[in-house]
């Protein structure tokens, strides 16, 4: 089956399938038409390192990406990257739009066959996108002698330096919720407001890929998944090991399988690599770290994994954290002396400033922190001083450690991680990227 990889920045799971008051209803029709799961996270909430996970199948330091590819940071192997890997077994591998797991001026070793990005002119983002949503629509109605994989990537929800891209779905914030647990002020709920706006582009580009697929009688034979990178960037989400940091809105729709499906097992974006094998019938590459999503799709499995893992090591800053997630717990642990809000790993924006201005760059932050997620899903009570709470957190520790032994993490050989040759990184008392 031909394959569409269809991704946004910073989305989260904060549109219309997931119950958030963020009117996405073609996105709302894919779910409706496919499989939704409620409990997918990715592999670390940054850009690059996520999506260096999701297109290897590999946790972002076992393939070398621990930073933005756009500051000098780089996989180790990207013959390994699943263009590459689908070009070699036969697929047409189309780029069309953002990616970010290399620089701009390497791409061609991320193994597409064709890069249709350089079709598209337009510098105005709400433009650049849907004009990137066309491009793949005509790509999808060519005729193709081989079965296709096309990555079509969305700018928005990013934001655009500070503030979110001006679009022509402008939303009213007097009437709009600041995502939680954001205090409810003007400034937050025009935040919001912006980003509805910006959301509203990313539904209008998928419906034009689903319209192609329909007019072009490939519906039928694709498998298309929507996801994102990682959590929406307001504070405390967005490079945070918090759910609401790694968690990500993950929608597929494959051919034969139940449709309208919602699956709550906790999955990886590690799992997506060799899901895609197991659909397509292509043997799977041994690097891969992930487990096949099928049997919770087919319903020959009521869970595929007992924990999951997420890391950040640099952002904009560097920021060392890693966690394990099981369905009710999660443990994450912060390796530095820094015992501040790393401020240059927040986007800045309205929502930000409205912390700063209220003492936020003043508060000491936490190094390990257990959570019950059943009891506190928001994740603000802290249990690994709770006696309780002890043969839990030992055994999510034991877990952590010897996952980071067996994915080789840089953590454990050194006291920092150096940045690599032509890398850079921002100071960490910095307040801005």
């Amino acid at each position: 089956m031909n394959i569409i990889y269809m991704h946004t920045h910073d989305t989260g799971r904060n549109i219309e399938p997931y119950g958030y008051a963020v009117p996405t209803p073609n996105l709302k029709g894919l779910a409706e038409e496919g499989i939704l799961f409620r409990q997918a996270f990715c592999a670390g909430p940054t850009c690059s390192p996520s999506r260096a996970g999701l297109l290897t199948g590999m946790a972002p330091h076992t393939a070398g990406m621990l930073g933005l590819a756009h500051r000098g940071f780089h996989m180790e192997d990207y013959t390994r990257h699943l263009a590459s890997f689908l070009t070699r077994h036969g697929y047409e591998t189309a780029l069309c739009g953002v990616q970010h797991e290399v620089a701009e001026a390497q791409i061609g070793l991320l193994g597409y066959t064709r890069n249709l990005t350089v079709l598209n002119k337009e510098q105005e983002h709400e433009a650049k996108d849907l004009r990137t949503a066309h491009i793949a629509a005509d790509f999808i109605k060519e005729q193709h002698d081989q079965p296709f994989f096309a990555s079509v990537g969305l700018f928005n929800t990013h934001r655009a330096k500070a503030d979110f891209p001006e679009t022509s779905h402008p939303v009213d914030p007097r009437y709009v919720m600041p995502p939680f647990p954001m205090y409810d002020t003007p400034q937050n709920r025009e935040d919001m407001a912006a980003f509805t706006a910006s959301a509203a582009v990313v539904d209008q580009c998928y419906g034009i890929v689903r319209q192609a697929l329909e007019e072009s009688g490939q519906w039928d034979n694709t498998i298309l998944l929507f996801t994102t990178d990682h959590g929406i960037a307001f504070p405390r989400m967005k490079c945070n090991l918090l759910d609401t940091g790694i968690g990500v809105s993950l929608i597929m729709h494959v051919p034969g399988m139940e449709k309208g499906k919602v699956v709550d097992a906790i999955v990886s974006q590690v799992d997506l690599f060799p899901t895609l094998c197991e659909l397509s019938r292509i043997e799977k590459p041994d690097w891969l770290q992930g487990a096949s999503m099928v049997p919770l799709m087919d319903g020959s499995a009521d869970e595929i994994r007992g924990e999951l893992f997420a890391e950040v090591t640099y952002h904009a800053a560097y920021e060392p954290m890693r966690c394990i997630r099981t369905k009710r717990y999660k443990l994450i642990r912060r390796y530095t002396d820094h015992h501040q809000h790393v401020m240059p790993n927040m986007d800045d924006g309205l929502s930000k400033r409205f912390l700063v201005s209220h003492g936020m760059r003043e508060q000491r932050t936490q190094q390990e922190m257990l959570f019950d997620l059943y009891l506190d899903p928001i994740e603000r009570e802290n249990l690994i001083n709770d006696p309780a709470y002890q043969e839990i957190a030992e055994d999510l520790s034991r877990r952590l450690l010897g996952w980071m032994k067996e994915t080789n993490d840089p953590l454990l050989e050194t006291a920092e991680v150096p940045l690599p040759g032509g890398a850079f990184a921002t100071p960490i008392h910095e307040l801005n990227p």
